[in-house]
C-alpha cells in the first residue's frame, strides 16, 4: 500500500486506526509516524501516538509517569443500557494486573507467575504436545475428507484455551465457551462496535463475569488451582482478596493466556506458510520454531499497541503531553523500528538483537504469560510442520479477515490446502 506523495503530517491526517487500510497493511503508516510524527496526536480517537522503540521502552519503564491506570478502558463508550446490565451485574474492572499501579499489583503478579514460570512452562510441554498432536489428528481427518482446513479455528485457536484450562485448574466451562467469552471482551473493550453489537457483546461478557463470580465465591477450586491461590492471597494489608480483584485478574488471565496466544500462533502459522522454503525446515531444524516466533513478534505481533496515560507534564520524543494525556504504545511499530533492527521489513529469524522486541512489555508490567506464549507459539508450529507437511495456503487466503481491533491484530482464519486437492 503506498500512501501517496506530499507532506508526511499532512498524511498522518487521513490516519483510521480502525480502517480497512491500517488493519490490512498498517507498516507505511507505522513508518511515517516514526520519521514524521514519533509522538503524534490523533484527532480522532484523542489518543498520542508513541512509535519509536526509545520512546516506546521509556515509558514502560516510568510508571511513576505513565500510568497504567487506563489499560483496560473500554476504547468506544459503552451505552447506558450496557453500563446498566453491568451495574445490575456487579461488574468492575477493578485494579488488578495490567491496569493496577497499587501495592497490591506485586503480589498479584507472583500469584500468576507461578503457574507460568519457566519451571511450570517446561513441566507443561508434554501436555502441550498430547493436545497439539490430538487436535492435528482432526485436521488431517478434514484434509482427507475435504482437502482443506482452517488451521485458526481447528487448532491454533483451541490449542492455547485448553492447555490454559489444564494449567490454571478450569473446569465447569467448555473451550468453545471460554473462547467465546473472551472474544467478546476483547471486542467490547478494544473494538469500536455499533451500539447494536455492544449490547450482543455485553451480554456475553456479563455471563462471562457471572461465571467467574459464581466459582470464585463457590470455594470449590481445587487448593492448587489458580483460582484457588487467587481465594488464599492476601494484600500488603493481610487482608484476603476481594472477591472483585480475584475476579479481574482471572478474566484477564483467561483473556490474554488463551485469545492473544491463539493470535500468536495463527499469525505464526500464516506467515511461515508463506515464507519460501520455511515450512519444509521448520520441522527438523532444532530451534528454528522458537526464533521464527520471536521475529513474528517483533514484526508482526498479536497485541499491537497499549495503553498509558500521563501523571503529570511530561516531554517525550520532543512533545510536551499534558497531565492526563491517553497514551497509545505502537508495539508494532516499535517492532519495525530501523534504528534497532535493520531492514525491519525482511522476516530473519537470526537477527542477533532479536529478543529486543518490546512485544511482551518491559518492566514491571511485562507480560507474565511470555514464555507460556513463546512456548505453545513454537510447539504449535513445529507440530504442524511436522504432522502437515503438504499443506500450503489455500487460493484466496491472502485476502483473509483480519482481527482489527484498538490493541490486537491477527488472522481470523488459516486456510490451507493439500497441492493434490487443488
Amino acid at each position: 500500500m503506498g500512501l501517496g506523495s506530499g507532506d508526511g503530517r499532512d498524511a498522518l491526517g487521513l490516519l483510521d486506526l480502525f480502517g480497512d487500510g491500517f488493519i490490512s497493511d498498517p507498516y507505511p503508516w507505522l513508518d511515517l509516524l516514526r520519521s514524521e510524527s514519533p509522538v503524534h496526536h490523533d484527532p480522532v480517537t484523542g489518543l498520542w501516538l508513541v512509535s519509536r522503540h526509545e520512546d516506546v521502552r521509556r515509558v514502560f519503564l516510568t510508571p511513576d509517569v505513565f500510568l497504567p491506570d487506563n489499560a483496560q478502558y473500554a476504547v468506544t463508550p459503552l451505552p447506558v443500557a450496557v453500563l446498566r446490565s453491568f451495574a445490575r451485574a456487579g461488574l468492575t474492572i477493578p485494579p488488578a494486573l495490567a491496569n493496577n499501579r497499587t501495592a497490591s499489583h506485586a503480589g498479584l503478579r507472583r500469584v500468576v507467575t507461578r503457574f507460568f514460570n519457566a519451571q511450570g512452562v517446561a513441566a507443561a510441554v508434554p501436555m502441550i504436545d498430547s493436545i497439539a498432536a490430538e487436535l492435528l489428528e482432526g485436521v488431517r481427518s478434514q484434509l482427507d475428507s475435504t482437502g482443506t482446513c482452517d488451521l485458526f479455528t481447528s487448532f491454533g485457536q483451541e490449542l492455547p484455551c485448553r492447555v490454559l484450562m489444564e494449567l490454571l485448574g478450569i473446569t465447569g466451562v467448555d473451550p468453545g465457551t471460554l473462547i467465546r467469552w473472551s472474544d467478546a471482551a476483547l471486542e467490547l473493550f478494544w473494538g469500536r462496535p455499533a451500539p447494536e453489537r455492544q449490547s450482543e457483546l455485553a451480554e456475553l461478557v456479563v455471563d462471562f463475569h457471572r461465571w467467574v463470580t459464581e466459582t470464585a465465591r463457590s470455594g470449590r477450586s481445587s487448593s492448587d488451582s489458580f483460582m484457588g491461590a487467587l481465594a488464599r492471597h492476601r494484600v500488603p494489608d493481610g487482608r484476603l482478596l476481594d472477591v472483585e480483584t480475584a475476579v479481574g485478574a482471572c478474566v484477564f488471565v483467561f483473556v490474554a493466556g488463551q485469545s492473544t496466544t491463539g493470535q500468536l500462533i495463527a499469525t505464526v502459522l500464516r506467515r511461515a506458510l508463506t515464507e519460501p522454503h520455511m515450512w519444509s525446515r521448520l520441522a527438523s531444524e532444532p530451534g528454528l520454531a522458537e526464533a521464527w516466533v520471536a521475529e513474528v513478534l517483533r514484526r508482526e505481533p498479536p497485541v499491537t499497541t497499549w495503553r498509558r496515560v500521563t501523571a503529570r507534564p511530561t516531554e517525550l520524543g520532543g512533545r510536551v503531553l499534558p497531565a492526563g494525556a491517553q497514551v497509545l504504545l505502537m508495539l508494532m511499530g516499535s517492532g519495525s523500528d530501523p534504528e534497532v533492527f535493520p531492514e525491519p521489513e525482511r522476516m530473519c529469524p537470526d537477527r542477533k538483537n532479536i529478543r529486543h522486541h518490546l512485544a511482551f512489555g518491559v518492566g514491571s508490567h511485562r507480560c507474565p504469560g511470555a514464555s507460556l506464549a513463546q512456548t505453545e507459539a513454537a510447539m504449535a508450529l513445529r507440530a504442524a510442520a511436522r504432522d502437515l507437511p503438504g499443506i500450503r495456503p489455500s487460493v484466496g487466503s491472502a485476502r483473509s479477515r483480519m482481527l482489527g481491533l484498538l490493541s490486537f491484530r491477527a488472522p481470523l482464519e488459516v486456510a490451507v490446502e493439500r497441492p493434490e486437492a487443488g
